[in-house]
């Protein structure tokens, strides 16, 4: 099967996501979005649907990360059926007084996407912050052998 078109759109949709953060435009940005997506926050807060996720999005910019930028890529792409994907995605978000993002901030976000009406849009997606193991991690591995 060639996805090629697919891909580039994906990434498309991904690079609009971006610009829509970029330009604290949270309309733009809850247009990447079915109308009834579900977002997880790296904190594990739960916003459902395109309304909540807009909303939410637009009173950050208006307030803390007003100015922010969101540097980002995808890093693994696979298709389940021809219209659903999953991908990663990393990014990290550069606050506007900040030269660069610092690296305890990375993400990493999973998303599922599918394509609506000829359109790529996310219905899913749960971000986490990239950690290093802790401390009762490695104790778990070590006694786990």
């Amino acid at each position: 099967m060639d996805n090629t078109n697919d891909v580039k759109e994906i990434e498309n949709l991904f690079e609009k996501l971006t610009i829509a953060w970029d330009k604290g435009d949270g309309t733009a940005y809850g247009s990447c979005f079915t109308d009834d997506a579900d977002y997880v926050t790296f904190q594990g807060e739960h916003l459902q649907g395109k309304k909540a996720i807009s909303e939410t999005h637009q009173e950050l910019w208006n307030g803390i990360l007003k100015g922010s930028t969101l540097l980002g890529e995808i890093k693994k792409l696979n298709f389940i059926e021809p219209d659903v994907a999953i991908f990663h995605g990393h990014g990290v978000v550069k606050l506007r007084w900040q030269r660069q993002a610092p690296n305890k901030r990375d993400s990493i976000n999973t998303n599922i996407v599918i394509k609506q009406n000829g359109q790529w849009k996310i219905a899913a997606f749960h971000n986490s912050r990239i950690t290093k193991p802790g401390l009762m991690q490695k104790i778990f591995t070590k006694f786990s052998k």
